[in-house]
């Protein structure tokens, strides 16, 4: 209900708005009153009303005052004035302050509610404007945040033409070009929570982060799912970046000291010079981020900080360099439990770093460590509820790990394609769990699309799933993210109702989920090629 308070000096006439109007039925809430305005202004800070009635002359402060100073405080708020001087002045200076309403006394109960009524309906129509805005940017923040997905993971897995990845950055309003360039890779989460739990905690710590580099036009920020968030910093010379790195995560270590309850973790990588060397930033940054599994928590690493594997002649065995640590099978199924294909190589590195170089020249060494892996991979995939003859691995006899284990490059080889092979049937197991999930979830979409204000967070909650796991595991079932889809079915159902009814173009749009009609042809245009009216008219022309 909209909330009504009335200053008026007059005590019948205040008793008489009060009494004669039934404001519950009208649907409003009459939440206080005063006899002037210096009583009233104190109140009606605290109770905030949507609507002050209030008469013009009163004692200590009139009603010109008073509307001034609500309208500094609650701008939002709507005023109606009640007035026994009819002189243009008085009214002139309403108009300027702000006032919706100005009546002449005497007003009868029933000219006044009225009055008061189409002031609501004001109110309504335009926290329904608002909402229309809110939603239209939410929805075009989502398509954004996909395209910057789609842009990164180019930029860093992908060989694409520099004028298209120029192109596409100035579409988001991204200014790539620079002298140098620098990736960092971020991830926070609740302690001792699955990787599909939510945590508050963690969610202010990365919006901190991402309004940090939203304050500087030299870093910009795309989202990883569950992989957490890469951060691209560009700047005049290897120096210029490294300075921002190091008072950006200062600040970003400042306020993570207010929380007991997370972790995180970060990987630097190298500085590059041209936007095409990105790649290597991004795999040297992988490579730090990938020491998150070492069980090594609450750090900003850099790649160079990092050493190297280098394997010597020397055969023989030194117990006194192994970090029996490293032995422990924990490292490994954390994992084989959330880590990706594309950090197995860094995983092994820094793995085998902990044995020691000269150990790992030893074959018995190698078929130990070896096997060890092995057996833990096949126990990990049963603890999913995939026998060893369902899985796809290939046994290992004694014959064929004499031969994969020969060399350290072959024993490296092998392990990396074996951790892959049960990545990927972790990945299918996973999907077949959230089967229903997914169906759920797309369910819901279909029932609600028309509904502005459905959103990702608002479909992985239907299903009990943070947003950024439910997120990662659609796209991977779909094989399009949940914004796309959202659109597929959205631009499926306006296309039918083109060929099929004379509805206005804006009036299929607010049907199908647009409340924003040129946002509506705009998306339409670009996910068909062509504008809703063109469609309808090519169409129509076949038949």
């Amino acid at each position: 209900m909209l909330k009504v308070f009335l200053a008026e000096d007059e005590i019948i006439i205040r008793e008489g708005i009060k009494n004669n109007i039934n404001w519950e039925d009208e649907g409003l809430q009459f939440v206080g009153e005063a006899s002037d305005g210096e009583l009233a202004y104190p109140m009606i800070q605290n109770l905030r009303p949507d609507i002050l009635i209030t008469d013009i002359k009163m004692p200590f402060m009139d009603g010109l005052e008073l509307s001034r100073l609500v309208k500094s405080e609650l701008p939002d708020s709507k005023i109606i004035i009640l007035s026994g001087y009819n002189e243009f002045e008085y009214a002139k200076e309403a108009i300027k302050i702000g006032v919706t309403e100005y009546l002449l006394k005497p007003i009868s109960s029933v000219r006044l509610l009225q009055a008061v009524k189409e002031v609501a309906d004001k109110i309504l129509e335009e926290r329904k404007q608002l909402e229309r805005v809110e939603s239209f940017k939410a929805q075009l923040m989502e398509h954004k945040q996909n395209d910057r997905q789609k842009l990164f993971n180019d930029l860093v897995y992908k060989e694409v033409a520099m004028s298209e990845i120029l192109s596409r950055a100035g579409m988001l309003e991204m200014d790539l070009l620079a002298q140098c360039y620098c990736i960092v890779l971020f991830k926070v989460t609740g302690k001792e929570i699955g990787m599909t739990a939510y945590s508050r905690d963690a969610v202010e710590v990365t919006e901190y982060l991402t309004e940090l580099c939203q304050e500087q036009d030299m870093i910009y920020v795309f989202e990883r799912g569950v992989d957490g968030y890469a951060l691209l910093f560009k700047g005049d010379c290897e120096q210029n970046i490294k300075e921002m790195i190091s008072r950006l995560t200062k600040e970003l270590l400042t306020k993570i000291e207010q929380y007991q309850t997370i972790e995180f973790f970060g990987g630097i990588g190298k500085c590059v010079q041209r936007l095409r060397e990105l790649p290597e930033s991004f795999d040297e940054a992988n490579k730090a981020f990938s020491h998150r599994y070492m069980g090594r928590t609450n750090e900003i690493i850099s790649y160079d900080n990092v050493g190297e594997i280098k394997i010597f002649n020397d055969m023989k065995l030194d117990l006194t360099k192994l970090d029996t640590e490293k032995l422990d099978r924990k490292i490994l199924l954390n994992f084989l439990k959330s880590g990706s294909i594309n950090e197995i190589r860094h995983f092994l590195q820094d793995y085998f770093m902990g044995f020691g170089q000269n150990n790992l020249n030893s074959l018995l060494f190698r078929q130990y460590i070896g096997m060890d892996i092995y057996f833990c991979t096949i126990g990990f995939l049963e603890e999913l509820g995939l026998e060893q003859s369902q899985s796809t691995i290939d046994s290992l006899d004694g014959t064929k790990a004499v031969n994969v284990f020969t060399t350290f490059e072959s024993m490296s080889e092998y392990l990396e394609g074996l951790i892959t092979q049960t990545l990927i049937q972790r990945d299918t197991i996973t999907l077949k769990k959230y089967d229903m999930t997914i169906a759920n979830a797309v369910s819901y979409i279909e029932r609600n699309y028309a509904n502005d204000e459905i959103s990702l967070n608002a479909v992985s909650a239907s299903v009990n799933m943070s947003p950024s796991y439910f997120s990662t595991i659609f796209a991977q079932e779909m094989g399009q993210t949940f914004i796309e889809f959202l659109t597929d079915v959205r631009m499926k159902k306006a296309k039918e109702l083109l060929m099929c009814s004379n509805k206005k173009t804006s009036d299929i749009g607010y049907e199908v989920g647009y409340k924003d009609s040129h946002y509506f042809s705009y998306l339409f245009k670009k996910t068909q090629d062509c504008t809703p009216k063109e469609y309808r008219t090519r169409g129509r022309n076949r038949v």
